[in-house]
């Protein structure tokens, strides 16, 4: 019974957004921040965030710190918006040593961030940049934010 329950759920999810952006071939700098723009919402209610990662093979740690900077800008009121954020660790292998991610050469990842409520016409920008002790990382292909309704 609670299996034909999470289907049904997972079945009404609307994917609203989901857009990737590329990071530098040299590496991705920690002052490199990527920017997502989301038009305003046709909808509102509450949408579940998602970040994704694609990493090469030679991706040199077993976890990335990301910084996740939501703000959503109101309908009404530009000077209104709201940035709020979270740091995401992103474990990348299992306690063996072996890749959670799925693929060959770039391996792909997904992490849930948060839910977040947003109003009809409001629109969210997501800031993203990583928090890593080394200022270049290499081995990161993209950065992705999928928004589910």
């Amino acid at each position: 019974m609670i299996t034909v329950a999470t289907t049904m759920v997972s079945c009404n999810r609307n994917t609203v957004y989901d857009h990737y952006e590329h990071t530098p071939l040299t590496g991705w700098e920690k002052n490199d921040t990527l920017i997502f723009h989301m038009p305003a919402f046709a909808e509102g209610g509450e949408f579940t965030e998602e970040l994704g990662l694609r990493i090469s093979d030679n991706y040199p740690f077993t976890s990335v710190c990301i910084i996740v900077d939501n703000t959503i800008i109101p309908k009404d009121n530009a000077l209104g918006a709201k940035t709020e954020s979270d740091t995401i660790t992103c474990s990348l292998f299992d306690s063996d040593g072996s890749i959670k991610g799925d693929g060959v050469s770039l391996f792909q990842y997904n992490y849930n961030i948060k839910d977040i409520p947003i109003e009809k016409g409001d629109s969210l920008e997501v800031r993203i940049r990583h928090n890593m002790k080394r200022e270049i990382l290499h081995g990161i292909a993209d950065i992705g934010i999928k928004i589910n309704h």
